[in-house]
């Protein structure tokens, strides 16, 4: 099997001191990417760890497919114990990151300690050195990035930094890269922040290419020729089909559907579109950079998770206020779907939906901790009772959009995914989207056999974020092409990604986490019967506890290539 290559780097940020290790047992059993950093996360974090402590690690990995000129590989995934959830989280970021890690000759970096002061390292192929920025504290992301410029001659791409939310340690800060591309599920922002680790930065040789069978350049080839809807809005562009199934949460979740979708839909988001925008390497080009000079708003964006979660969810029907939340969220470093649906829980207690100056101030608020912002910073979980509303999220994630109401078995995915609420660990919605996977389309209603598609898609999806492979390559990546790709069977893969989805479920379950974390706030027909069913296909106990025999010894042991 086709895996990343190189050796560990880890950084003790307490003592200033680094180790290289290798860990080629590890890379061949876990490609790269979340599966590398879930091992080594599992293996080096204790069970009892405080997220906020010093003995939680952050781990940045990428994967085999970033030694590729293959489009949809512009990614990087990084790996903690989150603060939103108190559970293992990876989340992932494209940009222009990643061949700039690779350059470095690493497969992965950790950091684990925590320093004394607000510091900078500068990861090299032939050392790793530590900087003091006193002057960069509380500083916003674009001022990091001209800093970066400035004083290290070093371009945003090279960079990975917090803002002030971070800093804050807000339980959903984001870790930021490319000025507006997010590491943002999770509040691992927040995990750099306790650390007082404010940036870090990538520079070396060439990344190494390595040949890849023919089929990854006719992937790139029909990426660069595909005339698809996202080439021109981005995900936004099934915002009008998510209302019209009533899959659109809306003032906070209340509502299903929203009157205003027209002037926040894909085409609102295409007027504002100046130019194109993509990842590394990548000839799909679906970013979304736009501006509205009579507002003086620019940004990258809003994706179709910020749409929902500061436009209808807040009852926002005007692109300008979504994009302007947006920006502010890149600035100070927050995860825009747990920031809007959080500041929409606030509007439904105080009654203020659409209050669009209010917003804009909660947002800056959030991120600095201040006033409410300090109450707010916390997460929908942890506050929707002193706000008496409902709490909507799963394991203290909050929801994206993709009604689960409605698309019964993305419901079902949102209780199992070891991450919480989240529609990217899955992505079941593309199957009863009938526009999205025409020809897997399955009926979104009941969860009759849904189960058994969800562990392959759980499986699948752990590959490609080991891989490290775009999810929204998959109108132009098949399984026999991704088998092809990784050198080995397609069989195979799912048993890696078994392997990956199985760690994060043992380390949860040390922490607390059972059945009972693997609920939803609304009542789907057959929910129970369906998650004993995917309980037993993984072979987990009817409390969704993964038994010892099925962890392995920890050694990195690679298993028996097909």
């Amino acid at each position: 099997m086709r895996h990343l290559e190189g050796p560990l780097c880890s950084v003790d940020l307490t003592d200033r001191v680094t180790e290289t290790s290798s860990i080629d047992g590890i890379l061949e059993s876990y490609l790269g990417g979340r599966g590398v950093g879930t091992k080594l996360a599992h293996d080096r974090i204790p069970f009892d760890a405080e997220p906020f402590g010093s003995e939680n690690r952050l781990v940045l990995a990428a994967g085999p497919m970033q030694q590729s000129r293959m489009s949809f590989t512009g990614r990087v995934s990084m790996t903690g114990l989150s603060p939103l959830t108190n559970g293992l989280v990876s989340s992932n970021a494209g940009g222009f990151l990643s061949r700039n890690l690779v350059g470095t000759g690493y497969s992965a970096i950790e950091f684990t300690g925590e320093a004394d002061e607000l510091l900078a390292v500068h990861v090299r192929p032939d050392s790793v050195e530590f900087e003091s920025v006193p002057e960069l504290e509380g500083a916003e992301v674009p001022d990091v990035t001209e800093y970066a410029a400035s004083e290290w001659d070093l371009d945003a791409e090279q960079t990975i930094c917090i803002g002030p939310a971070g800093e804050n340690e807000v339980r959903f800060a984001s870790v930021m890269t490319t000025e507006t591309r997010a590491f943002g599920r999770g509040g691992l922002g927040a995990v750099m922040g306790s650390k007082n680790l404010k940036a870090v930065t990538f520079a070396g040789g060439e990344t190494p290419v390595v040949e890849f069978p023919d089929v990854a350049m006719d992937v790139h080839r029909d990426a660069a020729t595909s005339d698809h809807s996202m080439k021109r809005q981005g995900t936004t562009a099934g915002t009008d089909y998510a209302n019209a199934v009533e899959a659109f949460p809306t003032r906070y979740f209340s509502e299903r559907e929203f009157e205003g979708v027209e002037g926040i839909n894909g085409d609102a988001v295409e007027s504002k579109k100046y130019k194109k925008g993509t990842c590394s390497q990548c000839a799909f080009a679906c970013k979304l950079p736009t501006k509205d000079e009579e507002r003086g708003v620019e940004t990258e964006g809003p994706e179709f998770e910020t749409v929902m979660a500061f436009g209808s969810n807040c009852a926002v029907d005007d692109i300008v206020d979504v994009m302007k939340s947006n920006d502010l969220c890149d600035r100070l470093g927050l995860d825009t779907i747990s920031c809007g649906d959080t500041i929409a829980a606030y509007l439904m207690a105080e009654d203020e939906f659409g209050n669009v100056d209010l917003i804009h101030e909660l947002v800056e608020q959030i991120g600095h901790r201040e006033g409410v912002g300090d109450l707010l910073a916390e997460g929908t979980h942890r506050v929707a009772d002193d706000l008496g509303v409902h709490d909507w999220s799963v394991k203290g994630m909050e929801f994206p959009a993709h009604d689960g109401r409605h698309l019964h078995g993305q419901g079902l995915s949102f209780a199992t995914s070891n991450r919480g609420a989240d529609h990217m660990y899955a992505s079941f919605y593309a199957l009863e989207y009938p526009y999205v996977e025409k020809s897997k389309a399955v009926e979104p209603h009941g969860l009759d056999d849904k189960p058994e598609r969800l562990v392959k898609k759980e499986n699948h999806n752990a590959v490609l974020d080991s891989g490290v492979v775009c999810k929204f390559s998959r109108d132009f990546i098949d399984e026999e092409t991704l088998a092809t790709l990784f050198d080995t069977t397609y069989d195979h893969l799912q048993e890696v990604g078994s392997r990956i989805v199985t760690l994060e479920r043992h380390f949860n379950n040390q922490r607390g986490f059972d059945r009972d974390d693997d609920r939803l706030p609304y009542d789907i027909p057959g929910f129970p019967r369906a998650l004993s069913e995917y309980y037993e296909l993984r072979g987990w106990d009817e409390s969704g506890v993964v038994p010892e025999s099925a962890v392995g010894d920890g050694s990195g042991a690679t298993p028996a290539d097909d």
